[in-house]
């Protein structure tokens, strides 16, 4: 994952590998529903990379932490519509419905959510601000460092039989469902392979 462009090349190939596979709709059985939105865009450098924002600390669930744009998807919207709506109420950024590739499998999360991601292409000179109600800082995260040597981690804990995945990113340690959610872009749209992710474990800490 050393040469990864921001360009029309690399656009094709991931709407491409997302197109080859189905992905896995599982049932909300009491779940909230709730989506999130994979945005590539420039890193500034020419190089493809994908937006993670720190959440403002204010904030009641998750304050500062690591995350996609994302959040509940509202009565009678999509999860497509969901995931548009809070990129541009978080980070200012519209995009249109023809900027979505395609979306990965539903991740069932500890804290009561089913988690659709969707996978959205920004333009090249794409504009993003931090709404600070939501948002402390944006980042755009090359990424050739999703696929460094050891990332993500797969660490057994004694509370669950599945690993907890987790990515070293930003100086420090990203989770699941955010680390879950990265780590099967890259495997599926980026790679395609067929890796499936519901299955890893979050750290117990954030079980409620």
């Amino acid at each position: 994952m050393t040469d990864l462009r921001f360009d029309a090349l690399l656009r094709s190939r991931i709407a491409g590998n997302l197109a080859l596979r189905a992905a896995a709709s599982l049932p909300l059985g009491g779940l909230k529903r709730a989506a999130v939105c994979l945005i590539l865009t420039d890193d500034g450098e020419g190089g493809a990379a994908l937006v993670l924002t720190l959440r403002a600390k204010q904030l009641r669930a998750h304050s500062g932490q690591f995350a996609l744009p994302g959040g509940r998807v509202d009565a009678g919207e999509s999860a497509i519509d969901a995931a548009l709506r809070e990129a541009r109420e978080e980070i200012g950024l519209q995009l249109p419905r023809d900027a979505v590739l395609g979306w990965l499998d539903d991740y069932p999360t500890r804290s009561g959510y089913l988690i659709t991601p969707i996978v959205v292409w920004a333009p090249e000179d794409a504009r993003m601000s931090a709404n600070p109600a939501e948002v402390e800082e944006i980042y755009r995260v090359h990424l050739a460092e999703l696929g460094r040597p050891g990332s993500p981690e797969f660490v057994a804990i004694p509370e669950s039989d599945q690993p907890v995945i987790r990515y070293p990113l930003l100086g420090t340690l990203i989770h699941a469902p955010t680390a879950a959610v990265l780590y099967q872009f890259v495997e599926v749209a980026v790679h395609g392979r067929a890796t499936r992710v519901a299955h890893l474990e979050q750290p117990v800490w954030a079980w409620s």
